[in-house]
């Protein structure tokens, strides 16, 4: 009778550990476009004590399950200072811990900045930097944009031209 209760705990604890990893491994993005993706793209954005107004053209946006979204567009910085512009050209937000390239990212909304060598680096509001990570080349992309999501097999693509991220 002991074994039995052992094994059902066992069993139980090993469903309670696993049913989290398998719900999450099913919700995959789908990249909203229209008007799924003006409802949740914000008209401005706050960085470092100043808003911007987004550029709705370079905005992408995308939904893992029912309520947990990844959204991102450029910014206008023109006329802001070059130590602003050179690091930060839009925001990136995510309602939900998310894996950006090979690191973790928590809930936030963020601004961020693909450099000249290859990373993608993310600032929390007041400037700081949260994370850096090394970008990949799609070479293979017919038509890149400034911004875009895409999905692919490794997980969803976040584009800035042919540079790009995989956010999970």
């Amino acid at each position: 009778m002991k074994s039995q209760a052992r094994r059902f705990a066992l069993i139980f604890a090993l469903v309670l550990v696993l049913l989290p990893v398998t719900i999450f491994a099913q919700e995959k993005a789908v990249v909203l476009t229209g008007a799924q993706l003006t409802r949740v793209v914000p008209l401005g954005f706050y960085f470092e004590g100043q808003s911007a107004p987004t550029q709705p053209r370079n905005a992408a946006a995308a939904r893992f399950g029912e309520k947990r979204h990844v959204v991102a567009a450029l910014v206008d910085t023109s006329g802001y200072a070059t130590e602003i512009r050179a690091k930060y050209e839009g925001f990136f937000i995510a309602d939900s811990p998310s894996r950006v390239g090979d690191r973790a990212l928590e809930t936030g909304d963020y601004g961020f900045g693909f450099t000249d060598d290859g990373r993608l680096n993310i600032f929390d509001v007041g400037g700081r930097q949260v994370l850096s990570v090394a970008a990949e080349t799609d070479k293979n992309l017919r038509r890149p944009r400034p911004l875009m999501m895409q999905t692919a097999a490794d997980g969803l693509r976040f584009y800035a031209g042919r540079t790009y991220i995989v956010i999970n």
